[in-house]
């Protein structure tokens, strides 16, 4: 390792493994101690990992340690008590998406990172997927001009209720779980957003939330985006966990397709390129966009302690992504377009 930050991971479920595998990979960063309200989990974690402290109690383990930063992969309604208390012990702290369940505990928790003058991000890995990054670099290197339209399509079938039964009891589901991943690609690809208008849907009659939507995005530049999920689609082969993306410019179109094939239309010629991630030495297909893309967020973490970059997102970036997903359920109750700035100057955010 080249600077040996010591970390601590709070929640050691289904996805915090992915965390801790990254954690593994990531040059200057180590995981020193886990915690957990059910030990047995936790002990599990530390023993897979050779971890040597194991804890349930977060503020003894912060007290205890003392780490440069927190991993905090809880699920929703313990972020903000356990991102502020990092925060308090003077640690980096990186949140799992959803950042919060409200503007406000968002917006405390920004405050919070701010008073403490600690880098406070959100681990947003979509935007770290390597097909992602090649489109947005064509896209920044001009191949086919200003973008005008985009659509971001992340439709399956797959059953992520199995690993996370947790979903099926969300009242709020889709829009808070993928959706927010790919307004940060809208976001990420054709800047911020003015207005947003949204519809949703429950397809499947065991769950509680909505488990499809479509919204559509005019951003500040100008362009249009269509960003539509839907977790109960029928499609064959499966294309989970992949995010199929059409983004027209004034010269040209960029298609991210199915198989992990970016065509770049131009000149009235298509070239096609193969951009699918390398699959990690401790990941499988088809999970393996995503689990190089937390390796590559958390790498950037150390990065982000270094000294050598700025957050990606930052918890102030991702605030205005969690306020689209929460405009876009009142847009779906109220058959409304929102106004983005309106809508949290107007404190309606909850």
């Amino acid at each position: 390792m080249t600077n040996g930050f010591r970390g601590v991971l709070i929640g050691c479920g289904f996805f915090a493994r992915n965390h801790m595998n990254g954690w593994a990979d990531a040059d200057g960063a180590e995981i020193v101690a886990v915690c957990d309200l059910d030990r047995a989990k936790a002990e599990a974690m530390a023993a897979d990992f050779g971890v040597g402290a194991v804890f349930t109690d977060a503020a003894a383990m912060l007290a205890a340690e003392r780490p440069d930063f927190v991993d905090v992969a809880t699920t929703v309604e313990a972020h903000r008590a356990l991102v502020e208390l990092a925060l308090a012990h003077g640690a980096a702290t990186v949140c799992q998406k959803p950042f919060a369940e409200t503007y406000a505990d968002g917006h405390a928790m920004v405050e919070a990172a701010a008073r403490a003058d600690r880098p406070l991000l959100v681990h947003e890995n979509f935007r770290w997927q390597l097909p992602l990054i090649e489109l947005r670099r064509r896209l920044h290197a001009d191949e086919i001009g200003a973008p005008t339209f985009a659509r971001i399509s992340f439709r399956h079938g797959y059953d992520v209720y199995a690993g996370q039964p947790y979903l099926a009891k969300a009242d709020r589901f889709a829009l808070m779980d993928v959706g927010l991943h790919l307004f940060d690609v809208a976001r990420f690809l054709l800047g911020d957003a003015r207005n947003i208008h949204c519809r949703t849907q429950r397809l499947k009659p065991e769950i509680a939330g909505e488990d499809s939507f479509l919204a559509t995005l005019v951003h500040q530049n100008g362009a249009i985006s269509s960003v539509e999920c839907s977790f109960w689609s029928k499609i064959a082969p499966e294309p989970f966990p992949q995010t199929l993306i059409w983004l027209e410019g004034r010269r040209g179109t960029l298609e991210l397709t199915f198989d992990y094939r970016l065509r770049v239309h131009h000149g009235g010629a298509v070239e096609e390129i193969d951009v699918e991630p390398p699959v990690p030495s401790w990941g499988e297909r088809p999970w393996h966009v995503v689990q190089a893309s937390v390796a590559a967020f958390e790498q950037h973490v150390v990065d982000v302690l270094s000294g050598f970059a700025e957050p990606q997102p930052s918890g102030a970036h991702n605030l205005t992504t969690l306020a689209m997903a929460l405009a876009a359920y009142r847009s779906a109750e109220t058959n409304a377009t929102i106004d983005l700035a309106e809508f949290v100057a107007g404190g309606a955010v909850s």
